[in-house]
C-alpha cells in the first residue's frame, strides 16, 4: 500500500518566552484509495482512557481533604542543545480530579509521562507545604533514548484552616 504521510505544524508562541514551540501531527493518506486515514480511532481510545484514569483518581477534596490548593511548576527538558522545552504552572482546587499524571510532551514517546501522584501524596503526608525534584520520562520508542525528556518540579501544597 503506497501511504503518504504529510507533517502539520501548529506554532504557538509561549508567554514565558519569546520562543515559539511547534506542535505538529501527521494525517496518513492511502494514494490507492485517496481516502485520509487518520488516527481517530487511536486519539478517541486514548481520550477514553485518560477521563478513566481521572474518574478512578477521584476529586482532591475526597483523596487529600486537608488540602485547600496545589500548585505543580514544571520545567520540561529534553537532551539537546537547547534542553528547556517548556515551562509549565498547573492548579489544583478541591474541585479539581487528583490526577498528577503528566504527558510526555515528545509525540513518539509511547507509555511515557511524569507521574507526580506519589511527590503530592508524599508532601502532604507529611504537611510539608514545598518539595522540589526531577522526574526522567519512562517511555520508550526506537526514535529516543532512554531518558530522552525530564522535568524539573517544584510543586507547593496549601492546607485548609483548621478550626479550633
Amino acid at each position: 500500500m503506497n501511504n503518504v504521510r504529510i507533517y502539520i505544524e501548529i506554532i504557538a508562541s509561549s508567554r514565558n518566552n519569546d520562543r515559539k514551540k511547534a506542535c505538529g501531527f501527521f494525517i496518513e493518506m492511502d494514494r490507492v484509495k485517496g481516502k485520509n486515514v487518520t488516527n481517530k480511532q487511536n486519539y478517541m481510545e486514548k481520550q477514553e482512557l485518560k477521563k478513566t484514569a481521572m474518574l478512578a483518581a477521584g476529586l482532591v477534596s475526597e483523596r487529600l481533604p486537608s488540602v485547600s490548593s496545589i500548585v505543580l511548576r514544571m520545567t520540561y527538558l529534553q537532551r539537546t542543545s537547547d534542553p528547556v522545552l517548556m515551562k509549565r504552572t498547573v492548579h489544583f482546587l478541591p474541585s479539581d480530579y487528583a490526577c498528577f499524571n503528566m504527558d510526555c510532551v515528545r509525540e513518539e514517546c509511547t507509555n511515557g509521562g511524569f507521574d507526580l501522584t506519589p511527590v503530592v501524596a508524599s508532601l502532604v503526608k507529611s504537611r510539608k507545604k514545598t518539595v522540589t525534584g526531577k522526574i526522567v520520562c519512562s517511555g520508550k520508542s526506537e526514535g529516543l533514548r532512554v531518558g530522552h525528556a525530564s522535568i524539573a518540579y517544584e510543586v507547593s501544597v496549601e492546607y485548609r484552616k483548621q478550626g479550633k
